[in-house]
Protein backbone atom coordinates (compact mmCIF):
# COMPACT_ATOMS: atom_id res chain seq x y z
CA UNK A 1 0.00 0.00 0.00
CA UNK A 2 2.84 2.36 0.86
CA UNK A 3 4.54 1.59 -2.50
CA UNK A 4 1.38 2.46 -4.43
CA UNK A 5 1.04 5.80 -2.63
CA UNK A 6 4.69 6.64 -3.33
CA UNK A 7 4.27 5.96 -7.07
CA UNK A 8 1.15 8.16 -7.26
CA UNK A 9 2.96 11.04 -5.49
CA UNK A 10 5.92 10.86 -7.92
CA UNK A 11 3.57 10.88 -10.92
CA UNK A 12 1.72 13.94 -9.63
CA UNK A 13 4.98 15.81 -8.99
CA UNK A 14 6.20 15.07 -12.49
CA UNK A 15 2.92 16.23 -13.99
CA UNK A 16 3.10 19.57 -12.10
CA UNK A 17 6.71 20.19 -13.18
CA UNK A 18 5.83 19.49 -16.80
CA UNK A 19 2.88 21.83 -16.68
CA UNK A 20 4.97 24.61 -15.10
CA UNK A 21 7.74 24.18 -17.65
CA UNK A 22 5.25 24.32 -20.48
CA UNK A 23 3.80 27.53 -19.06
CA UNK A 24 7.23 29.20 -18.95
CA UNK A 25 7.90 28.23 -22.55
CA UNK A 26 4.56 29.67 -23.61
CA UNK A 27 5.37 33.07 -21.94
CA UNK A 28 8.76 33.14 -23.59
CA UNK A 29 7.31 32.49 -27.04
CA UNK A 30 4.38 34.93 -26.79
CA UNK A 31 6.56 38.07 -26.85
CA UNK A 32 4.62 41.38 -27.10
CA UNK A 33 5.46 43.83 -29.90
CA UNK A 34 3.80 47.19 -30.51
CA UNK A 35 2.04 47.16 -33.90
CA UNK A 36 3.37 49.67 -36.42
CA UNK A 37 0.00 51.45 -36.53
CA UNK A 38 0.21 52.10 -32.78
CA UNK A 39 3.95 52.74 -32.77
CA UNK A 40 3.47 55.89 -34.85
CA UNK A 41 1.13 57.31 -32.17
CA UNK A 42 3.09 56.74 -28.97
CA UNK A 43 5.26 59.39 -27.32
CA UNK A 44 8.32 58.88 -25.17
CA UNK A 45 9.94 60.83 -22.37
CA UNK A 46 13.20 60.29 -20.53
CA UNK A 47 13.39 59.91 -16.76
CA UNK A 48 15.75 62.55 -15.41
CA UNK A 49 16.59 64.52 -12.28
CA UNK A 50 14.33 67.56 -11.88
CA UNK A 51 13.66 70.05 -9.07
CA UNK A 52 10.77 68.96 -6.87
CA UNK A 53 7.80 71.34 -6.93
CA UNK A 54 5.07 71.13 -4.30
CA UNK A 55 1.65 72.38 -5.37
CA UNK A 56 -1.23 73.96 -3.51
CA UNK A 57 -4.65 74.01 -5.19
CA UNK A 58 -7.05 76.92 -4.58
CA UNK A 59 -10.50 77.83 -5.85
CA UNK A 60 -11.98 81.28 -6.38
CA UNK A 61 -13.47 83.61 -8.99
CA UNK A 62 -12.53 86.35 -11.44
CA UNK A 63 -13.26 89.96 -10.49
CA UNK A 64 -12.46 93.44 -11.78
CA UNK A 65 -9.09 95.06 -11.36
CA UNK A 66 -10.41 97.71 -8.94
CA UNK A 67 -7.60 100.08 -9.92
CA UNK A 68 -9.02 100.19 -13.45
CA UNK A 69 -12.73 100.60 -12.67
CA UNK A 70 -14.60 103.90 -13.10
CA UNK A 71 -18.15 104.56 -11.88
CA UNK A 72 -19.94 107.43 -13.63
CA UNK A 73 -22.47 109.56 -11.71
CA UNK A 74 -24.74 112.29 -13.14
CA UNK A 75 -23.64 115.88 -12.57
CA UNK A 76 -27.10 117.28 -13.35
CA UNK A 77 -30.74 116.36 -12.83
CA UNK A 78 -33.03 115.85 -15.78
CA UNK A 79 -34.54 113.43 -18.29
CA UNK A 80 -32.45 110.85 -20.15
CA UNK A 81 -33.14 111.47 -23.83
CA UNK A 82 -30.78 108.86 -25.29
CA UNK A 83 -28.55 105.95 -24.20
CA UNK A 84 -25.98 104.97 -26.81
CA UNK A 85 -24.43 101.84 -25.24
CA UNK A 86 -25.57 98.52 -23.80
CA UNK A 87 -24.27 96.27 -21.03
CA UNK A 88 -21.05 94.62 -22.18
CA UNK A 89 -20.26 97.21 -24.88
CA UNK A 90 -16.62 98.02 -25.58
CA UNK A 91 -16.17 101.81 -25.44
CA UNK A 92 -13.30 104.19 -26.15
CA UNK A 93 -12.16 107.09 -24.03
CA UNK A 94 -14.32 110.15 -24.81
CA UNK A 95 -17.12 108.12 -26.42
CA UNK A 96 -20.67 109.41 -25.76
CA UNK A 97 -22.60 107.06 -23.48
CA UNK A 98 -25.85 109.00 -22.90
CA UNK A 99 -27.49 112.41 -23.31
CA UNK A 100 -29.55 114.08 -20.57
CA UNK A 101 -31.85 117.04 -21.14
CA UNK A 102 -31.55 119.26 -18.09
CA UNK A 103 -32.69 122.69 -16.93
CA UNK A 104 -29.32 122.98 -15.16
CA UNK A 105 -27.61 122.52 -18.50
CA UNK A 106 -29.84 125.15 -20.11
CA UNK A 107 -29.03 127.54 -17.26
CA UNK A 108 -25.31 126.95 -17.73
CA UNK A 109 -25.60 127.66 -21.46
CA UNK A 110 -27.57 130.85 -20.72
CA UNK A 111 -24.91 131.95 -18.23
CA UNK A 112 -22.27 131.52 -20.93
CA UNK A 113 -24.24 133.62 -23.42
CA UNK A 114 -24.78 136.33 -20.79
CA UNK A 115 -21.11 136.31 -19.79
CA UNK A 116 -20.02 136.77 -23.41
CA UNK A 117 -22.45 139.67 -23.85
CA UNK A 118 -21.27 141.34 -20.64
CA UNK A 119 -17.65 140.94 -21.70
CA UNK A 120 -18.33 142.58 -25.05
CA UNK A 121 -19.94 145.57 -23.30
CA UNK A 122 -17.09 145.78 -20.76
CA UNK A 123 -14.49 145.74 -23.53
CA UNK A 124 -16.22 148.62 -25.36
CA UNK A 125 -16.50 150.65 -22.15
CA UNK A 126 -12.86 150.04 -21.36
CA UNK A 127 -11.74 151.06 -24.86
CA UNK A 128 -13.68 154.33 -24.60
CA UNK A 129 -12.37 154.95 -21.08
CA UNK A 130 -8.79 154.36 -22.24
CA UNK A 131 -9.13 157.08 -24.91
CA UNK A 132 -10.65 159.54 -22.42
CA UNK A 133 -7.98 158.71 -19.84
CA UNK A 134 -5.22 159.48 -22.35
CA UNK A 135 -6.95 162.81 -23.13
CA UNK A 136 -7.24 163.60 -19.43
CA UNK A 137 -11.05 163.65 -19.51
CA UNK A 138 -11.48 161.06 -16.71
CA UNK A 139 -9.54 160.60 -13.50
CA UNK A 140 -7.46 157.62 -12.44
CA UNK A 141 -10.14 156.39 -10.06
CA UNK A 142 -12.84 156.19 -12.73
CA UNK A 143 -10.44 154.53 -15.20
CA UNK A 144 -9.44 151.92 -12.61
CA UNK A 145 -13.10 151.17 -11.84
CA UNK A 146 -13.87 150.53 -15.54
CA UNK A 147 -10.80 148.30 -15.80
CA UNK A 148 -12.03 146.23 -12.82
CA UNK A 149 -15.40 145.79 -14.53
CA UNK A 150 -13.59 144.35 -17.56
CA UNK A 151 -11.59 141.95 -15.38
CA UNK A 152 -14.80 140.87 -13.66
CA UNK A 153 -16.50 140.18 -17.01
CA UNK A 154 -13.53 138.07 -18.16
CA UNK A 155 -13.59 136.09 -14.94
CA UNK A 156 -17.32 135.43 -15.24
CA UNK A 157 -16.91 134.22 -18.83
CA UNK A 158 -14.13 131.89 -17.74
CA UNK A 159 -16.33 130.49 -14.94
CA UNK A 160 -19.31 129.95 -17.26
CA UNK A 161 -17.10 128.27 -19.88
CA UNK A 162 -15.56 125.96 -17.26
CA UNK A 163 -18.96 124.92 -15.87
CA UNK A 164 -20.26 124.19 -19.35
CA UNK A 165 -17.12 122.21 -20.28
CA UNK A 166 -17.64 120.05 -17.16
CA UNK A 167 -21.22 119.44 -18.27
CA UNK A 168 -19.99 118.45 -21.70
CA UNK A 169 -20.67 121.43 -23.96
CA UNK A 170 -23.55 119.49 -25.55
CA UNK A 171 -25.91 121.51 -27.66
CA UNK A 172 -28.69 118.96 -27.02
CA UNK A 173 -28.12 118.59 -23.29
CA UNK A 174 -25.73 117.11 -20.78
CA UNK A 175 -23.48 114.60 -22.60
CA UNK A 176 -22.17 111.65 -20.55
CA UNK A 177 -18.77 110.56 -21.94
CA UNK A 178 -16.51 107.66 -21.06
CA UNK A 179 -13.39 108.79 -19.15
CA UNK A 180 -11.48 105.59 -20.03
CA UNK A 181 -11.48 102.82 -22.60
CA UNK A 182 -13.05 99.57 -21.42
CA UNK A 183 -16.24 97.56 -21.12
CA UNK A 184 -19.62 98.61 -19.73
CA UNK A 185 -19.86 96.17 -16.82
CA UNK A 186 -22.76 97.89 -15.04
CA UNK A 187 -25.61 99.95 -16.48
CA UNK A 188 -28.36 101.54 -14.39
CA UNK A 189 -29.91 103.99 -16.85
CA UNK A 190 -32.45 103.78 -19.68
CA UNK A 191 -33.99 106.28 -22.09
CA UNK A 192 -36.75 108.51 -20.65
CA UNK A 193 -35.58 107.88 -17.09
CA UNK A 194 -35.72 110.78 -14.65
CA UNK A 195 -32.49 111.20 -12.70
CA UNK A 196 -31.25 113.43 -9.90
CA UNK A 197 -27.71 114.65 -9.33
CA UNK A 198 -27.97 113.82 -5.61
CA UNK A 199 -28.83 110.16 -6.30
CA UNK A 200 -26.22 107.74 -4.93
CA UNK A 201 -26.72 105.28 -7.82
CA UNK A 202 -24.20 105.49 -10.65
CA UNK A 203 -25.25 105.51 -14.30
CA UNK A 204 -22.48 103.25 -15.64
CA UNK A 205 -19.47 101.29 -14.44
CA UNK A 206 -16.61 100.92 -16.92
CA UNK A 207 -13.73 98.51 -16.43
CA UNK A 208 -10.56 98.01 -18.42
CA UNK A 209 -10.55 94.18 -18.58
CA UNK A 210 -7.07 93.89 -20.15
CA UNK A 211 -6.01 92.95 -16.61
CA UNK A 212 -8.24 91.22 -14.06
CA UNK A 213 -7.97 89.84 -10.54
CA UNK A 214 -8.68 86.34 -9.34
CA UNK A 215 -9.72 86.15 -5.69
CA UNK A 216 -8.90 82.68 -4.33
CA UNK A 217 -9.61 81.11 -0.94
CA UNK A 218 -6.81 79.66 1.20
CA UNK A 219 -7.72 77.27 4.01
CA UNK A 220 -6.32 77.97 7.44
CA UNK A 221 -4.08 74.88 7.29
CA UNK A 222 -2.42 76.16 4.07
CA UNK A 223 -1.77 79.80 5.05
CA UNK A 224 1.89 79.12 5.86
CA UNK A 225 2.42 77.88 2.28
CA UNK A 226 1.38 81.21 0.71
CA UNK A 227 3.51 84.30 0.08
CA UNK A 228 3.34 87.34 -2.20
CA UNK A 229 4.78 87.27 -5.74
CA UNK A 230 4.49 83.48 -6.00
CA UNK A 231 3.68 82.25 -9.50
CA UNK A 232 0.21 80.82 -10.06
CA UNK A 233 -1.44 78.89 -12.91
CA UNK A 234 -5.17 79.49 -13.30
CA UNK A 235 -7.70 77.40 -15.23
CA UNK A 236 -11.42 77.90 -15.79
CA UNK A 237 -14.40 75.70 -16.59
CA UNK A 238 -14.90 77.60 -19.85
CA UNK A 239 -11.33 77.05 -21.09
CA UNK A 240 -10.08 73.84 -19.40
CA UNK A 241 -7.13 73.47 -21.79
CA UNK A 242 -5.83 77.03 -21.38
CA UNK A 243 -3.55 77.97 -18.49
CA UNK A 244 -3.44 81.62 -17.43
CA UNK A 245 -0.22 82.63 -15.69
CA UNK A 246 -0.20 85.17 -12.89
CA UNK A 247 1.24 85.92 -9.49
CA UNK A 248 -0.07 86.54 -6.00
CA UNK A 249 -0.38 90.31 -5.83
CA UNK A 250 -1.89 90.71 -2.38
CA UNK A 251 -2.68 88.63 0.69
CA UNK A 252 -5.73 89.61 2.76
CA UNK A 253 -4.52 88.90 6.28
CA UNK A 254 -7.95 88.23 7.74
CA UNK A 255 -10.06 85.07 7.92
CA UNK A 256 -13.66 84.86 6.81
CA UNK A 257 -15.56 84.01 10.02
CA UNK A 258 -17.95 81.69 8.17
CA UNK A 259 -15.62 79.74 5.87
CA UNK A 260 -12.41 80.10 7.90
CA UNK A 261 -10.50 80.93 4.74
CA UNK A 262 -8.16 83.76 3.78
CA UNK A 263 -8.35 85.44 0.39
CA UNK A 264 -5.42 86.06 -1.92
CA UNK A 265 -5.46 88.35 -4.93
CA UNK A 266 -3.93 87.05 -8.18
CA UNK A 267 -3.20 89.48 -11.01
CA UNK A 268 -3.79 88.09 -14.51
CA UNK A 269 -3.20 89.43 -18.02
CA UNK A 270 -6.41 89.27 -20.07
CA UNK A 271 -5.48 90.83 -23.40
CA UNK A 272 -7.84 88.54 -25.34
CA UNK A 273 -10.69 89.21 -22.86
CA UNK A 274 -11.27 85.48 -22.29
CA UNK A 275 -11.60 85.93 -18.53
CA UNK A 276 -14.94 87.35 -17.43
CA UNK A 277 -15.81 88.71 -13.97
CA UNK A 278 -17.58 86.13 -11.76
CA UNK A 279 -16.03 83.14 -13.60
CA UNK A 280 -15.06 80.32 -11.24
CA UNK A 281 -11.35 79.43 -11.34
CA UNK A 282 -8.96 76.78 -10.08
CA UNK A 283 -5.47 78.01 -9.17
CA UNK A 284 -2.26 76.07 -8.60
CA UNK A 285 0.48 77.69 -6.51
CA UNK A 286 3.89 76.11 -7.10
CA UNK A 287 6.67 75.93 -4.48
CA UNK A 288 10.16 75.05 -5.63
CA UNK A 289 11.94 72.94 -3.00
CA UNK A 290 15.67 72.36 -2.54
CA UNK A 291 15.41 68.71 -3.61
CA UNK A 292 15.97 67.02 -6.96
CA UNK A 293 14.58 63.58 -7.84
CA UNK A 294 14.12 61.34 -10.85
CA UNK A 295 10.90 62.49 -12.50
CA UNK A 296 8.62 61.40 -15.32
CA UNK A 297 5.44 63.02 -16.70
CA UNK A 298 2.55 62.51 -14.27
CA UNK A 299 0.31 61.31 -17.10
CA UNK A 300 2.60 58.38 -17.91
CA UNK A 301 2.00 56.59 -14.58
CA UNK A 302 -0.31 53.53 -14.44
CA UNK A 303 -2.07 52.41 -11.25
CA UNK A 304 -3.00 48.73 -11.13
CA UNK A 305 -3.29 46.10 -8.38
CA UNK A 306 -2.57 48.71 -5.68
CA UNK A 307 0.75 49.50 -7.30
CA UNK A 308 2.17 52.21 -9.58
CA UNK A 309 3.75 51.14 -12.89
CA UNK A 310 5.68 52.75 -15.75
CA UNK A 311 6.33 51.25 -19.19
CA UNK A 312 10.05 51.37 -19.98
CA UNK A 313 10.68 51.34 -23.73
CA UNK A 314 13.80 50.00 -25.43
CA UNK A 315 12.33 49.02 -28.78
CA UNK A 316 8.88 48.05 -30.00
CA UNK A 317 9.45 44.43 -28.98
CA UNK A 318 11.29 45.18 -25.75
CA UNK A 319 8.97 46.90 -23.28
CA UNK A 320 8.99 46.38 -19.53
CA UNK A 321 6.27 47.20 -17.02
CA UNK A 322 8.24 48.33 -13.97
CA UNK A 323 6.89 48.84 -10.49
CA UNK A 324 7.68 52.32 -9.23
CA UNK A 325 7.51 53.96 -5.81
CA UNK A 326 6.27 57.58 -6.01
CA UNK A 327 7.22 60.21 -3.45
CA UNK A 328 4.88 62.95 -4.68
CA UNK A 329 3.02 64.06 -7.81
CA UNK A 330 2.06 67.48 -9.10
CA UNK A 331 0.18 68.58 -12.21
CA UNK A 332 3.28 68.06 -14.38
CA UNK A 333 5.58 65.41 -12.91
CA UNK A 334 5.67 62.34 -10.71
CA UNK A 335 8.81 62.09 -8.57
CA UNK A 336 10.17 58.54 -8.28
CA UNK A 337 11.77 57.11 -5.12
CA UNK A 338 12.63 53.76 -6.75
CA UNK A 339 11.96 51.64 -9.81
CA UNK A 340 13.43 53.91 -12.52
CA UNK A 341 16.90 55.19 -13.31
CA UNK A 342 17.92 58.42 -15.07
CA UNK A 343 17.93 57.79 -18.80
CA UNK A 344 15.06 55.27 -18.84
CA UNK A 345 12.63 56.02 -21.64
CA UNK A 346 8.99 55.74 -20.64
CA UNK A 347 5.84 55.68 -22.77
CA UNK A 348 3.72 58.75 -22.01
CA UNK A 349 0.57 58.11 -24.04
CA UNK A 350 -1.44 55.02 -25.00
CA UNK A 351 0.44 53.37 -22.15
CA UNK A 352 -2.67 51.86 -20.53
CA UNK A 353 -3.64 50.21 -23.84
CA UNK A 354 -0.18 48.72 -24.20
CA UNK A 355 -0.06 47.66 -20.54
CA UNK A 356 -3.36 45.78 -20.81
CA UNK A 357 -2.18 44.01 -23.96
CA UNK A 358 1.08 42.97 -22.26
CA UNK A 359 -0.52 41.36 -19.18
CA UNK A 360 -3.16 39.36 -21.04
Amino acid sequence: MKSILLIISVLLLFTQCSTHKGGDQKNAVSKFCIPDSLMSQIKLDTASFKPVYDELRLIGKITFDQEKVVRIYPLVSGNVSEVKVTLGSLVKKGQVLAVIRSSEMASAENDLVTARSNLAVAEKNFAAAADMYKSGIIADKEYTSIQKELDKAKSELNRASTVLSIYGNGSNGYVVKSPISGFIVEKFVNANMQIRSDNSTNLFTISDLSKVWALANVYESDIAEISENEKVEVTTISYPNIKFSGKIDKIYNVLDPDTKTMKVQIQLDNKDYLLKPEMFISAIVKHKTNREMVAIPAGSVIFDRNQYWALVFKDKCDIQAKKIDILTTNSVNSYIKSGLAPGDKVITNRQLLIYNAMIQ
